[in-house]
């Protein structure tokens, strides 16, 4: 492939990622891509790693919630059982995701990103507190089917006040 036919997108992982063979020298991942605020624009997007340095680093550096720049190579399907995958050359860490206080805490909670929003779940109770990436205060969605809601409320309110 021709150097110009590389791409870069950032966006979050969101879960864990896998050793894509038995020795680890191959590493495969989800890419939360979210380019605008607009949840229709937001895409999972597989991601391989041939390197096996950046492979290793892949599997054991990083973790759910950090932001990432990627580059590679998108390898689009030839028929319609292949699946679609960015060829990864290059990864840079932009972002680490947060880290819970204390060890107990991590036990019962856990921070998921949807998009530009970080969501805490407590296992202790049935509220989501919802927070932009900025840090500002989304609000409390009294359990987690109603995240939808509550995020659409809220950029509604964005919308609206930034037209006045």
């Amino acid at each position: 492939m021709a150097i110009d036919d590389t791409i870069a997108l950032e966006g979050f992982l969101g879960e864990e990622s896998v050793p894509g063979d038995l020795h680890g020298s191959t590493a495969r991942f989800r890419l939360t891509v979210s380019p605008t605020d607009e949840r229709a624009d937001e895409m999972i997007l597989p991601c391989s790693v041939a390197d096996p340095e950046l492979a290793h680093a892949v599997i054991h550096d990083l973790v759910p919630g950090d932001k990432v720049r990627v580059t590679g190579h998108l390898r689009l399907p030839r028929t319609p059982d292949e699946p679609m995958w960015l060829a990864v050359s290059t990864l840079t860490v932009l972002e680490t995701a947060p880290e819970l206080s204390a060890p107990a805490a991590a036990a019962t909670a856990a921070i998921e990103r949807y998009g530009p929003y970080a969501c805490w779940f407590d296992a202790d109770t049935t509220g989501v507190e919802v927070f932009t990436e900025t840090g500002d205060w989304v609000g409390t969605a009294g359990d987690p089917s109603a995240l939808g809601e509550l995020i659409e409320a809220f950029e509604y309110r964005q919308a609206a006040g930034g037209e006045q």
